[in-house]
């Protein structure tokens, strides 16, 4: 029989459908958060961040929910899935894949049931919106000809690389971890009794 580390079954229908449920809030999240950068190609690379902010609760009551090997991965293939087919740079919806993964076996090691790792696992997930740019910064001419393949304007990417400096990608990356940290704890805040009935501890 296939068990968890919590000694329960895998996930069940019921399980995929709650994350498929709390998969779609996530993306409805991640784009009010960074609806307000995306547009602006001087602003764009603080899209993680604004995505962060507000899916923290979102993604801490999914594993209070399903609390189960496979929940933060499949959370982070559906982004996969949706930022790929949506022409987004395909560093993005790889980097959502990855640190899925990454994301589950952190919460596994507690058991789904450690609030901390919890909040850990959400941080390396919502790095994984930072894919496309740290691509952009990497390798800007091969970023560019896979934006441009995508349908994406080249006065947008003019405009991104003439703000794109050195500062930036470090803003980036450390202001999607604190979004991220403080989601997580306002979220943890919010759903402390929905954890406490799931048996999560500190």
């Amino acid at each position: 029989m296939n068990t968890n580390a919590n000694g329960k079954k895998g996930l069940t229908i019921r399980d995929l459908v709650t994350i498929g449920i709390f998969s779609a809030l996530f993306l409805v999240f991640a784009l009010v958060g960074g609806i307000f950068f995306a547009p602006n190609p001087v602003l764009t690379f603080y899209m993680p961040v604004g995505s962060a902010l507000l899916c923290g609760p979102v993604y801490l009551l999914m594993l209070a929910r399903v609390k189960k090997r496979g929940a933060a991965s499949l959370l982070g293939a559906l982004m996969c899935l949706v930022w790929f087919v949506t022409g987004m740079h395909w560093a993005m919806a790889l980097g959502y894949l990855v640190m899925g993964v990454a994301a589950d076996f952190t919460a596994g090691a507690g058991k789904y049931g450690n609030r901390k790792l919890n909040a850990l696992s959400y941080v390396l997930l919502s790095l994984g919106g930072t894919g496309s740019y740290l691509v952009f910064f990497a390798n800007p001419e091969g970023w560019a000809k896979t934006m441009l393949g995508n349908g994406t304007e080249q006065s947008y990417i003019d405009a991104m690389r003439a703000a794109g400096t050195g500062w930036i990608l470090f803003a980036m990356l450390a202001g999607t971890v604190i979004a991220a940290a403080f989601s997580a704890f306002a979220g943890g805040k919010m759903l402390k009794r929905q954890f406490e009935k799931a048996g999560i501890t500190r």
